[in-house]
């Protein structure tokens, strides 16, 4: 079955070889030690990344519920989108960054609020 410049596929040997057997350990380093079931320590004190206020607002938007987080202070657009991309999820709706506040979908504020706990902001309810 084999002819000239074709490659044989039936596989060879049997399958119940270990092609790894041959292989020694010798020379390799000794494997880490296990992380901790809780590879992050849980921090007692988060850090206090500033104050950033939550509004729910329907201005200009036809009537539609949106909550609207601004007031980042020290943090750039991926970790805003990173931040974005949870509470979209969380919240089960749709949500973007503009002008460098987030925007989500609904009247969300208290899940966004959870998350933003989390990531070591103070979330303050402004507006109505």
């Amino acid at each position: 079955m084999a002819s000239r410049g074709k490659i044989s596929t039936d596989g060879g040997g049997g399958l119940g070889q270990n092609p790894f057997a041959t292989l020694s350990n010798a020379g390799l380093p000794a494997t880490p030690a296990r992380p901790s079931e809780n590879p992050k320590p849980e921090i007692e004190n988060p850090q206090n990344r500033g104050r950033v206020d939550i509004k729910r607002t329907t201005a200009g938007r036809g009537g539609k519920t949106v909550t609207v987080v601004t007031g980042f202070m020290g943090i750039g657009l991926p970790e805003k989108e990173s931040l974005c991309k949870k509470m979209r999820n969380a919240c089960g709706c749709g949500g973007t960054v503009k002008d460098g506040a987030i925007e989500i979908q609904g009247d969300q504020r208290e899940k966004i609020a959870a998350i933003l706990r989390e990531a070591g902001f103070r979330p303050v309810f402004a507006g109505g």
